[in-house]
């Protein structure tokens, strides 16, 4: 099965935030802010643009020559507006964990629905990772010697378990913060 595209509901998102954006702009997100969790090139964002043209999820807004470089910015269109809306309520799952950041970084309203259903998926989702890696923990390094033969392992182990104990404790601040 192929992989879904994820970079044109990046890109989707960014319009929406912010019309108007040229190339260079959306390159420049990728630099600073989005580049904080997802990563894109130049050699990426650009066929993506030709392609969601082609897909009808954007349009040219204008087109000039500046500095001898032609600009040509982009804004949302209404169907790429509810395919981003789609994209944001498709259901987190373990496989697709890791575009919640994304997710969560597109949602502007803290009494969104869907703010709120992220946050209590995540909540789910850690907390059955984190019960699983502490009945790891408690099946290979009950013992000290256990400990002592795979040292290594164990803080491994142990730096998941803290992050997932992290990641669990900020989820339900977060949401409770929400009410």
């Amino acid at each position: 099965m192929p992989k879904p595209r994820i970079l044109p509901n990046v890109i989707l998102g960014l319009l929406d935030n912010h019309p108007n954006m040229s190339g260079r702009d959306i390159e420049n997100e990728f630099q600073t802010e989005i580049g904080e969790f997802w990563q894109a090139s130049h050699s990426q964002i650009y066929p993506e643009l030709k392609r969601m043209l082609t897909d009808g999820w954007i349009k040219i807004a204008t087109e000039y020559v500046d500095e001898d470089a032609k600009v040509i910015r982009y804004e949302i269109t209404a169907d790429g507006h509810d395919h981003l809306l789609d994209w944001l309520h498709e259901p987190i799952t373990a496989e697709n964990d890791a575009l919640s950041s994304l997710k969560l970084y597109f949602i502007h309203d803290r009494h969104s629905p869907t703010l709120a259903k992220i946050l209590r998926t995540q909540v789910e989702l850690h907390t059955k990772k984190l019960s699983h890696l502490r009945q790891r923990q408690q099946q290979l390094f009950s013992k000290d010697a256990q400990i002592d033969q795979q040292y290594g392992h164990f803080l491994i182990l142990t730096r998941a378990i803290e992050r997932e104990e992290n990641n669990v404790d900020w989820l339900q601040r977060t949401l409770a913060g929400l009410k």
